[in-house]
């Protein structure tokens, strides 16, 4: 038996192989998350350690969300890997290829357009995978997240939200692989540095315009208000040398009560911005939930959501902003994003320069179903996506452990700078406003937690006294 097994073409190994490595993969992350429900489900009372840090009532709310999360995460993570291997083992690769072929062979464009099917067979592929993706999104939206007080969109605005991602990634999409591809075909024998060179100008590219012209097709940016916040942050900014240009508050309470804040730009254009829902001052959910003598009337678009009542207080105080500030600051003081994209560019080149080496070898795509062409499209979906699956978890592990680091050091910079107090309070509100459970199994945690669990990071700030 094992002689037939190591006589079958080498084709039949490396798709058997990829395969069975996804598998493998899926069972892992099935273990991993089956031994953190059990947490979920064993611990129904607040820890000893955390009695003065969570009420019962928020951390049983916790529990019951994040284990509603865990268990709809196992289903669509089956579905999502049966869907794969369906695709596989039946040639849904290559099945939609020549769709894509038969679309452009109507407009007269034989196979010498390669490029231009590419383009369709990725536009028929993304359009695939949001229509079969949009069930589970769905449910997510508003039956898990609606149930535990986070979701604030109609579902009118979710179904207009998501077309209008489709067609600004088709827009992004397209051009940028139509380019890559050419790049990769006039190249000549150092087309792998030009590849990555032209990767590199589009992702700093986007990185830049993003905030300016992406996201505010998605949601309101405007600038933080005169007051003493601003003050603040700005005095804040100059102790440290970063060069703060612009402060913006995003309207994330119109699609959930979940809060975050990051900083962008390059060089001398750095820009922070905070969701509305991160400031107790600011946040709509606040004001939804305060009696008011009269409701004017609405100036909201029809469809648009609105927000609701809470019985908390959401967000954190100027203080406790400060100090989440601090943090985020310390991640730019202490090179953590520059780190990071040497990291991720360092990975591109290597990634690029293996596809060089590989791309030429026929029984790649022979093993998918490709026995008369090789596109490179493809061959870049069956290289990067397939190929380097081992390569890229643990990759996807060594930077989870550097991303713990990183934020164990931002928390050491925020208190450098005396906040080590008001931090404290600040991760224990958003936990709170976030409903995160604040216990996890170690193994879980080491492979999944790019930031420390709570109590870890708690530790770490000392011991600061809380009223």
């Amino acid at each position: 038996m094992l002689e037939g097994i190591l006589l079958l073409p080498v084709e039949t190994h490396i798709f058997y192989a990829v395969l069975g490595f996804s598998w493998t993969v899926y069972l892992w992350e099935a273990y991993l998350s089956s031994r953190q429900r059990r947490i979920y489900r064993s611990t129904t009372h607040v820890p000893q350690e955390l009695g003065k840090i969570m009420d019962p009532e928020t951390f049983e709310k916790s529990r019951l969300y994040q284990l509603d999360k865990s268990n709809f995460s196992f289903w669509s993570g089956l579905y999502s890997e049966m869907e794969g291997t369906l695709i596989l083992l039946l040639g849904g690769i290559p099945f939609l290829w020549h769709v894509a072929g038969s679309v452009t062979a109507r407009f007269g464009l034989g196979p010498d357009y390669e490029i231009t099917q590419s383009l369709v067979f990725l536009t028929l592929a993304t359009l695939f995978s949001a229509v079969t993706g949009l069930p589970w999104s769905l449910y997510n939206t508003f039956v898990i997240e609606e149930k535990h007080g986070f979701n604030q969109q109609t579902l009118r605005f979710f179904l207009k939200d998501a077309v209008k991602k489709f067609v600004v990634t088709q827009c992004i999409l397209l051009p940028v692989t139509s380019l890559l591809l050419y790049i990769i075909k006039i190249g000549g024998d150092y087309f792998f540095i030009y590849a990555w060179l032209f990767t590199l100008i589009v992702s700093l590219v986007l990185v830049t315009i993003y905030a300016d012209y992406i996201a505010p097709l998605f949601d309101k940016f405007t600038p933080l208000p005169d007051g003493e916040l601003k003050t603040a942050i700005e005095d804040m900014a100059k102790s440290i040398s970063f060069p703060l240009t612009k402060l913006y508050v995003v309207e994330g309470s119109k699609r959930s009560s979940h809060s975050n804040a990051y900083f962008y730009g390059f060089f001398k254009n750095k820009r922070i911005v905070l969701f509305d829902t991160l400031l107790e001052d600011y946040s709509p959910l606040n004001k939804a939930g305060e009696p008011q003598a009269e409701q004017p009337e609405s100036d909201e678009t029809p469809g648009e959501p609105k927000a609701k009542p809470k019985n908390k207080k959401q967000g954190c105080n100027n203080a406790e902003i400060l100090a989440v500030l601090g943090h985020e600051l310390g991640h730019w003081k202490l090179g953590h994003t520059v780190k990071n994209i040497v990291i991720s560019q360092m990975n591109s080149f290597l990634c690029f320069s293996l596809f060089a080496v590989l791309i030429g070898r026929r029984e790649l795509f022979v093993a998918f179903g490709f026995t008369d062409s090789q596109p490179t499209l493809i061959g870049l979906m069956i290289i990067f996506q397939f190929i380097f699956s081992p390569y890229n978890e643990l990759l996807s592990f060594c930077l989870t452990v550097l991303s713990r680091r990183f934020e164990f050091q931002a928390d050491a910079f925020a208190r450098g700078m005396g906040k080590a107090s008001e931090l404290y309070s600040a991760l224990i509100k958003l936990n709170k406003d976030n409903l995160g459970f604040p216990v996890a199994d170690w193994l879980f945690s080491m492979w999944h937690y790019s930031h420390p669990p709570l109590l870890e990071r708690l530790r770490a700030l000392g011991n600061v006294k809380q009223d």
